[in-house]
């Protein structure tokens, strides 16, 4: 089906051609630390391919996670752990392509595999680089500590880098499972001090997985350089992302407490991800007591 089509049937949604002339202004690094600092909240939302890319873009997504939630959600896999930098490389250029055909203006973030920068420096450099190459304008990692030196030595290089705590779903095995991070004072001073080094080492944006809403909003009003995007971490975040299959309710698993299912109400793809944007932008989505923290 072609979802440049103006049939009104269509799932996808009716999309501009690609020869449309652009009607926003490409989002940008600055335009990003200026929604940040102004209070406007940012939209992220993953996508894996050309046509899901320019759908979202065309809802007025404006961040892209090209996330290894791949593994899961289009690969069938367990977890993301098995997912390799070529797969990463692969679907961002589909991504990025997508948002060429429409002349798209998302900000593209291609997630660094487990296994791709957890030997060196250099590893995760070159691992960058491959993901920079195909289009992504940030690269994504986990974890806090000893990767505060990784983010470091690529943001003096040029790269863009998004970090990502809490509930780090490449390292599922030792956290125990699927589970809420930074319960405690113990452990929400440790995620604290993780999150002020990793701003510290230049990441630009920060993605807090699974932290209670309290922990969260107050982390938010921490950072001063680096936007946290949360995702089950309640409201008080700069911004929201979830995976796109969730949201829309076809993932091959049971949807998290905190995930809505935009798609209950839309007519097609690109309505339920502008009941997205519209509920994180009003502060309708997420709610802070879906867990009870």
């Amino acid at each position: 089906m072609n979802p440049s089509s103006s049939n009104p049937a269509s799932p996808y949604g009716t999309l501009p051609p690609a020869s449309a002339p652009a009607t926003r202004r490409p989002v940008s690094l600055p335009r990003l630390r200026e929604m940040h600092q102004s209070g406007e909240k940012i939209v992220m939302l993953t996508a894996y391919d050309a046509t899901f890319s320019a759908v979202a873009d065309a809802a007025g997504v404006e961040t892209i996670l090209v996330g290894d939630s791949l593994g899961m959600v289009c690969q069938g896999l367990s977890s993301t752990v098995g997912v390799t930098l070529e797969t990463m490389r692969y679907h961002t250029e589909c991504v990025v392509r997508g948002l060429h055909r429409v002349q798209g203006t998302a900000w593209v973030i291609g997630d660094l595999p487990f296994g791709s920068y957890h030997e060196s420096r250099e590893q995760a450099l070159r691992s960058a680089a491959v993901l920079m190459q195909a289009g992504a304008h940030m690269v994504k990692l986990e974890g806090g500590g000893w990767t505060a030196e990784v983010v470091r030595f690529l943001v003096d290089r040029g790269i863009p880098v998004c970090a990502h705590l809490g509930l780090t779903p490449q390292t599922v095995h030792a956290l125990g499972g699927y589970r809420v991070q930074g319960r405690g004072d113990e452990a929400g001073t440790l995620l604290k001090r993780h999150a002020h080094e990793l701003e510290d080492a230049g990441a630009a944006m920060m993605v807090l997985e699974m932290v209670p809403a309290r922990l969260s909003a107050e982390l938010t009003g921490e950072l001063t350089r680096c936007a946290t995007i949360g995702i089950g971490a309640g409201k008080g975040t700069a911004g929201q992302v979830l995976v796109m299959h969730d949201m829309l309710g076809i993932n091959l698993g049971k949807n998290p407490k905190f995930v809505r299912n935009f798609m209950e109400d839309a007519g097609n793809v690109r309505d339920a991800m502008r009941a997205y944007v519209r509920a994180v932008k009003e502060g309708s989505f997420p709610v802070d007591d879906v867990h009870g923290w």
